[in-house]
């Protein structure tokens, strides 16, 4: 079975990442592949900070120095200014606000995972969480979209608020050093989460087992080449969060005997 297949940041090889452009194109792509007999996209992903005025934008890196024709952190200009700065590559669009990448998924049949990403200080910002389940909830999408963070609390708070298609833990490099698989699948059972994600090259077939064995969904991100795609549908993870979700419908199609 190969796994749902997440457009990560809007398909971030094929397109200026976590921009509408992005968005766009992996809808189009999915629609494509539907047309052909595919099962396209199961989900868009985004990230999401909060702009100084308090409103959910859509970038990766609390800063704009990366991606955009600009530079300092994102929490320093409204959410309005951010739309005026040019993201790189992406045909003069600004950074998004999550409201904007909202009406693209309601026009869809796509579902959406939304990443609560930490501000400057390693933290996710307090307003944060609400206010992206608030934005959801204006455009009546929260039972089709998907919450995931680093932060446990955060997960576990997106849990709690109910209403969402999933909630995922991210399991970073740190938290595997710290607790290995068994440990972060015990500490994922005891707080009530059902599924997870960790970077494919941490994922061997006995820690895919631990986790199948232990109710807990798992998924992945990373899968960015065929290699790493066929690897993960190896491994049976529930989802592949992938830079390249193009290759990903073709490998998919060609794995079914329908090239």
């Amino acid at each position: 079975m190969f796994p749902e297949i997440i457009s990560h940041r809007g398909g971030a090889l094929l397109w200026p990442e976590n921009s509408l452009a992005a968005f766009r194109g992996s809808i189009a792509l999915s629609a494509a592949d539907r047309a052909d007999g595919g099962a396209g996209l199961a989900m868009l992903e985004c990230d999401v900070h909060l702009s100084a005025d308090g409103v959910p934008v859509v970038i990766h890196d609390a800063t704009l120095d990366r991606t955009a024709e600009a530079s300092g952190p994102v929490a320093a200009l409204d959410a309005a200014a951010l739309g005026r700065v040019r993201l790189r590559g992406a045909g003069g669009e600004g950074v998004p606000t999550l409201a904007a990448l909202l009406a693209l998924v309601a026009a869809s049949p796509l579902r959406l995972q939304v990443e609560i990403k930490s501000a400057a200080d390693g933290m996710p910002p307090p307003a944060l969480l609400p206010r992206t389940l608030a934005a959801l909830d204006a455009a009546g999408l929260r039972g089709r979209t998907g919450i995931i963070a680093f932060d446990a609390p955060t997960a576990m708070a997106a849990q709690e608020a109910g209403g969402l298609d999933h909630v995922a833990w991210l399991l970073g490099g740190d938290a595997l050093r710290r607790l290995g698989h068994a440990g972060a699948a015990a500490s994922a059972g005891g707080r009530g989460l059902r599924m997870v994600e960790a970077r494919l090259d941490a994922i061997d077939a006995e820690a895919a087992l631990l986790w199948r064995r232990a109710g807990i969904a798992l998924a992945c991100w990373g899968a960015n080449d065929e290699a790493g795609l066929r690897r993960a549908a190896a491994l049976q993870l529930f989802a592949a969060a992938t830079d390249e979700p193009r290759l990903a419908l073709r490998l998919r199609r060609a794995l079914a005997g329908n090239p």
